[in-house]
């Protein structure tokens, strides 16, 4: 007999049992089961005496290279971010470090900013082990990426966005995009233009979320949106500069114009005021995000928790760490947004 069925063992050879086996038998991730079996501290007891007990059940033997993965806990999380100078990944480290620093976990920053420094990033990665785990900050991975995030053995999670494969948090960027464009719709306005932005870290791993929304409100409100009235820039205020001068020099220039986010719409909102014209009372302007600026500036927006979307992130990977994730990658937590209203839009042709 291969197997013993009254003990529930597989009818597995000893030698060919791996840590993954243990993983898929305890129900836990393969990283959780390596720290269960190497006494990591944030394991939860019950998860640790069900990893061992299934274990116990295949005869596993810890192979030198399972040995390394389940070693002591460093208290490190790797924290991967394209711009660290920018607002908006400035208020999701904010949020993340709290909840790290809460479980006594160290956050560690690494940029992976430009194509070729993410490139390079990415290249060196598997020598770069000695964290608990990982949290990627608002941009896609790719397949090879991925390939080599798994090499580490270790969770990871996502802030800021969507990504299918780990346990993220962030907004419906579609969402928001429409709670912004059916402003302008409710209040009259129907010939509405778009700047979209273009991020050489793609920014988001639902980059055309917003765009999406545009069209959409437009094609509920009975319109065709405008090819010309869609332009995509640079991220930032100097690119949102550019992107409403080349709006204005349509033949028929919109009456309200949707930005991708607040510093976006800022730069818009000076050209505005330099070819003379008065904001909303010719032309209205809405961004997302509620950057600070935006309340200084009395810009209407559509506000995200950033904070918190850094904060429940930092929440996951102590889960994570404790075994309290399921195996299976849950659906993508998606935090509220709310429409704030300021001095930015009005009806159209409404008088100062």
């Amino acid at each position: 007999m291969t197997g013993d069925t009254q003990s529930g063992r597989r009818a597995t050879p000893a030698s060919r049992v791996t840590l993954d086996d243990v993983a898929r038998r305890a129900g836990v991730s393969l990283a959780t089961a390596s720290r269960a079996l190497g006494d990591h501290p944030h394991v939860a007891a019950a998860t640790r005496a069900r990893v061992r007990e299934a274990a116990g059940e295949l005869d596993y033997v810890a192979s030198p290279e399972a040995t390394r993965l389940a070693g002591g806990p460093t208290g490190r999380v790797a924290v991967l971010v394209p711009h660290p100078s920018r607002w908006f990944f400035g208020e999701l480290i904010e949020g993340l470090e709290s909840a790290l620093r809460a479980a006594d976990l160290d956050l560690v920053l690494f940029r992976v900013g430009g194509p070729e420094e993410r490139a390079a990033f990415f290249d060196r990665l598997p020598a770069r082990r000695k964290v608990d785990a990982v949290v990627v900050l608002a941009f896609a991975v790719d397949e090879a990426e991925h390939a080599r995030l798994a090499s580490l053995g270790v969770d990871v999670v996502v802030a800021g966005g969507r990504v299918a494969s780990y346990p993220s948090v962030g907004i419906d960027d579609h969402g928001a995009g429409r709670q912004a464009v059916d402003h302008l719709i409710h209040l009259g306005h129907r010939r509405i233009g778009m700047i979209a932005v273009q991020d050489d870290g793609q920014l988001a791993p639902d980059p055309d979320g917003r765009r999406s929304a545009w069209r959409a409100a437009l094609g509920d409100a009975g319109v065709e949106p405008a090819d010309d009235l869609l332009v995509t820039v640079p991220w930032g205020g100097e690119g949102g500069a550019d992107g409403m001068a080349r709006l204005l020099g349509l033949r028929t220039p919109p009456t309200a114009v949707f930005a991708h986010d607040d510093e976006t719409a800022l730069g818009a909102v000076r050209t505005l005021r330099r070819a003379g014209l008065r904001v909303p009372e010719d032309l209205s302007v809405i961004g997302i995000d509620d950057h600070p600026l935006a309340a200084l500036t009395d810009l209407t927006t559509v506000a995200q928790p950033v904070r918190d979307q850094g904060r429940r992130a930092g929440e996951l990977v102590v889960a994570a760490l404790r075994g309290e994730l399921p195996e299976r990658v849950p659906p993508a937590e998606l935090l509220p947004t709310r429409l704030v209203l300021r001095g930015t839009t009005s009806p159209p042709g409404a008088p100062r």
